[in-house]
């Protein structure tokens, strides 16, 4: 048998075999991968190769802006700064059909777009929005799918965890580029949640029961105003090459450190527990990179990426074909892997593929964390999905019929992404970021 059939078989049948008996993820592609290299390698050299790439796979400038945005995203939720974001959202939502719920979806499009995690934003702006809706009379199904289904826009428009990771497995691909060819497809997602989320309120008659005098709106604004411009900072920063993406993430954390102090909702003696929480999710996520780029290494020595690609161009040489098996691959793949590790698994795959006929890596890059994306909220991982579950005091079977219509719009919207370049690649080229 092909030696890289033989590795394929070792790491892609193990790994499901390893998480079904409850081995964590990281453990699992660590040990399956090593197991693979055992093929390849005499056993001392593959024990050495494996802590060498483990090494190697962190040993990344730009992987240190993960630690800072999460610590960032950390101080943020506890800092007083979610609930500024969720008045100054009720003013954009204004008197829309559910207004209650359009806040929630603009809020979560907000603190996503400082704190970079889905997860965070379902959590802080769920659990704050969860009983005002509850008390205008909406149904916690309503509120909770809406809130479940807007959250993972945090993941598309920058600052984006995912993507910093894609851009360090996929090579020479731009974090700047990348940030900014996130925000049209995140706006777009928001944005269909909310069309489906003012139907289904019609429907039900949920509508804004009071409007806001002009002079509290304004006083609302300007509260938001510091929280609203990190993002004016950060990025704006990174654009003006002022800073690297990584000095932005450490900026970030002093900006949102010093509001915190000043709203008076962090003290010295929260910090232990906020920087202690903050150091175990990038435990997770810098060692998951690590035992990654054990496989990525495998898959590399074997020729696994060209195997595949020759195999998908033997049974299609289209273009359309390739990428909707693409996308119907990775949206199975994100119902039962996070995206860390889906993206530094199956980039070194499909991006070569994507790259054959011509496909900007920064729009593959769009596309398969798009895909990762709606995996948050599909069971029977979807971390959001739990989140905004526990959140909003509702079971999985409960909300889960009300998802659907929020499903059907984000997969119509990718694959406007997958097949319109310029959704993706229109800001980052206007701005000078690509060619």
């Amino acid at each position: 048998m092909d030696l890289a059939i033989q590795a394929a078989m070792i790491m892609f049948i193990s790994v499901p075999i390893l998480l079904l008996i409850g081995i964590p993820i990281s453990i699992g592609i660590g040990m399956s991968s090593t197991l693979a290299m055992l093929l390849v390698l005499p056993f001392e050299g593959a024990m050495i190769t494996s802590a060498q790439r483990v090494f190697i796979g962190t040993n990344s400038f730009s992987l240190l802006a993960i630690p800072f945005f999460i610590l960032a995203g950390n101080i943020m939720n506890n800092g007083g700064i979610a609930i500024r974001l969720i008045n100054c959202a009720k003013l954009i939502s204004g008197r829309l059909p559910g207004a209650l719920a359009q806040s929630n979806i603009v809020a979560n499009m907000l603190f996503g777009a400082i704190s970079g995690s889905g997860v965070a934003a379902a959590a802080a702006v769920g659990g704050t929005m969860a009983p005002l809706e509850e008390a205008e009379g909406y149904s916690k199904e309503f509120s909770s799918a809406v809130n479940i289904a807007s959250a993972p826009t945090g993941m598309l428009i920058p600052p984006s965890n995912t993507l910093i990771v894609y851009s360090t497995v996929a090579g020479s691909v731009s974090i700047s580029a990348l940030f900014i060819a996130g925000y049209i497809p995140g706006i777009l997602w928001g944005l269909g949640v909310m069309i489906i989320a003012a139907i289904m309120a019609k429907k039900e008659n949920y509508i804004a029961k009071e409007s806001v005098a002009f002079s509290q709106g304004l006083k609302i604004f300007l509260d938001a105003v510091p929280s609203l411009l990190l993002i004016v900072i950060v990025i704006g920063g990174i654009l003006k090459g002022v800073f690297t993406a990584t000095e932005g993430s450490a900026i970030a954390v002093v900006y949102s450190l010093t509001l915190a102090f000043i709203y008076k909702e962090v003290k010295l003696k929260h910090l232990p527990d906020i920087l202690l929480s903050s150091a175990k999710m990038t435990a997770i996520v810098i060692f998951m990179i690590g035992v990654s780029s054990i496989m990525s290494w495998v898959m590399a020595f074997t020729n696994i990426p060209q195997k595949i690609a020759s195999l998908l161009l033997s049974f299609t040489d289209s273009p359309i074909i390739i990428l909707m098996i693409m996308n119907i691959l990775m949206l199975i793949i994100g119902t039962f892997m996070d995206p860390t590790p889906a993206v530094l698994i199956f980039t070194p795959i499909f991006l070569p593929i994507a790259q054959s006929f011509g496909m900007h890596p920064v729009q593959f890059g769009i596309m398969i964390v798009f895909n990762l994306c709606i995996g948050t909220i599909t069971p029977p991982v979807g971390p959001i999905l739990f989140t905004g579950c526990k959140v909003g005091g509702v079971t999985i079977e409960q909300v889960i019929r009300r998802l659907i219509p929020y499903f059907t719009i984000t997969v119509l919207i990718l694959l406007l992404v997958t097949y319109i370049p310029a959704i993706s690649l229109t800001l980052p080229k206007l701005l000078g970021l690509i060619k």
